[in-house]
């Protein structure tokens, strides 16, 4: 292809843009203001338009004309857009059965359908590509959220075409993020990982089974009332009844007053993302009088509690969704610009085991940048295609999430004491070979090849006993039992046998899932050239 092909994260609150660099890295592209995590907000002041950090600012002065959180009305009718999440900025009204906004350039009123709105924004992003890159960018891999619908992507594609940009792929926000992880920090084994995107009005998480390098969805998980401003509100809460009690005013009544409230909330959460206390100042915040306090992170995350168990519990209901156990997850990838809050990964270590990597931030195996995660991979995934022309495109292009079919159960063998060794994890997608290698078999052989089932088992370990004087033995003790979850398997049902005679020194064994689900299992000494097959 002539021009790169970059990737383009579009979120409902921020978006970032990245491409593959001629060293065959990946670069996440700085707008014009230097800002890579680039808010998705439009602005008009007479003739202007702002976009990005310089829109957003407008949020206080000019908020009717400020268009927000209008990713989601794309390719739907005005009846299922939620208009309350732009009730900040411009407000949402409906033309022509869309979304839209009306805003005020000048003397004139200019009418825009989110099409229009989605096609300026996009139009922002691929400028800013280019002056970054120095030629001209003409097709990208956009991301969108894995609830989105055929008709919204065709109506994306649209509106990208009007500026001049073909959108040459979609590929699912978790599978992006997920995508850009394994590309830094790859997985060793087969591994089940939830990607949860925290982002400004919305949560989205699914879980993934990793077999063999293909991605499979298992589940996904989507709330629309679940994100970053439901943080920032508890801070307005709390904020506003601080200045209540002191002024007799409650600064919420006044929408010039709660934007300013709103406005600095959301930089003291992001200030206690990364200090243990912020300070705002406010000139003039309500019926003239000013605002100056300080919060620290113990604060906020008390104020903020009930917030940060919603997610909690959004991840829980996901794995739930996809019937499995928080035993049954080896990583969380948490993305989106609430990942950056502490307390969430704290929160997340106590309901997995401590085996469990919550790759946020905080974990120096995992991106220190969240926002840009879905981008990166979208990124990886333009590089691929970026290899292909025009004509072979439409042929190559295959999807990174491959929904092949997968085991229901685990397949291993049983041991000399009759436990169960799963080989062919639960949710392997077929087809599929795996080998394993017993070293130290000797003598004859029998290979029984079965079915497991896992299951959690939960035992209580009592604490320890304390040696005590009298006088303290009547001394309540808050140490409470432990109880400790783990998961078992236990055998199912008997697929096969096989018998080698005579093993000098170890053995082999296959195992082979074709793409019609066909078990085949073969064993042979390592020593030899005998093989012993069976089949199901």
């Amino acid at each position: 292809m002539s021009s790169p092909v970059i990737g383009i994260s579009f979120g409902n609150t921020s978006s970032s843009i990245a491409y593959i660099n001629p060293k065959n890295d990946v670069d996440v592209i700085a707008n014009p203001d230097g800002e890579r995590a680039i808010p998705s907000v439009l602005s008009y002041v007479g003739e202007d338009e702002y976009h990005g950090g310089q829109a957003l600012q407008q949020l206080v002065r000019n908020p009717k004309n400020t268009i927000i959180n209008f990713r989601d009305f794309i390719g739907l009718p005005f009846s299922q857009c939620d208009a309350s999440r732009c009730a900040a900025g411009a407000p949402v009204v409906e033309i022509d059965g869309k979304a839209g906004f009306v805003v005020s350039r000048g003397d004139v009123e200019e009418k825009l359908t989110v099409d229009e709105v989605v096609s300026r924004h996009l139009n922002r992003l691929k400028l800013a590509a280019e002056d970054y890159i120095g030629s001209s960018v003409k097709q990208a891999v956009l991301t969108v959220s894995s609830d989105f619908t055929d008709e919204q992507k065709a109506a994306l594609k649209a509106s990208a075409a009007q500026v001049g940009l073909e959108i040459v792929q979609f590929i699912n926000e978790p599978s992006a993020a997920l995508l850009a992880h394994v590309e830094k920090y790859p997985f060793k084994e087969d591994v089940n990982v939830v990607v949860a995107d925290f982002g400004g009005v919305r949560s989205d998480a699914a879980v993934i089974a990793i077999r063999n390098g293909i991605f499979t969805i298992l589940a996904t998980a989507h709330d629309q009332h679940l994100g970053g401003d439901n943080l920032d509100a508890e801070l307005i809460e709390y904020f506003a009844k601080d200045f209540e009690k002191t002024n007799k005013c409650n600064p919420t009544k006044n929408a010039r007053s709660l934007a300013k409230l709103r406005a600095n909330a959301m930089v003291t959460k992001k200030t206690l993302s990364n200090a243990t206390t912020a300070t705002i100042s406010i000139d003039s915040l309500a019926d003239g009088f000013d605002y100056h306090t300080s919060i620290n992170r113990m604060r906020y995350e008390l104020v903020a509690n009930k917030v940060f168990s919603q997610f909690t519990s959004f991840i829980e209901n996901v794995i739930a969704k996809a019937e499995l156990d928080p035993l049954d997850i080896q990583a969380v990838l948490l993305s989106g610009g609430v990942s950056f809050t502490p307390k969430l990964t704290t929160n997340l270590e106590f309901i997995f085991p401590e085996s469990v990597e919550i790759l946020g931030p905080q974990n120096e195996n995992a991106s220190n940048n969240p926002n840009e995660l879905a981008s990166s991979g979208a990124a990886l995934q333009a590089g691929l295609v970026s290899n292909y022309d025009n004509e072979e495109l439409a042929e190559a292009l295959q999807p990174i999430v491959v929904n092949t079919p997968h085991l229901p159960k685990a397949i291993g063998l049983i041991g000399a004491h009759g436990e169960f060794h799963p080989v062919l994890l639960p949710e392997t997608s077929y087809p599929v070979q795996k080998k394993i290698t017993l070293k130290n078999a000797k003598g004859d052989l029998l290979v029984g090849v079965y079915e497991g089932e896992h299951h959690i088992q939960e035992k209580t370990v009592e604490p320890e006993a304390k040696e005590e004087d009298e006088e303290d033995s009547e001394e309540w003790s808050d140490d409470e039992p432990e109880v400790i979850r783990e998961k078992l398997y236990t055998l199912s049902t008997k697929l096969m046998e096989l018998g080698l005679k005579d093993v000098k020194n170890g053995a082999e064994i296959t195992f082979n899932v074709n793409k019609d689900g066909v078990l085949r299992v073969s064993a042979r000494d390592l020593k030899s050239t005998t093989v012993v097959k069976g089949e199901l």
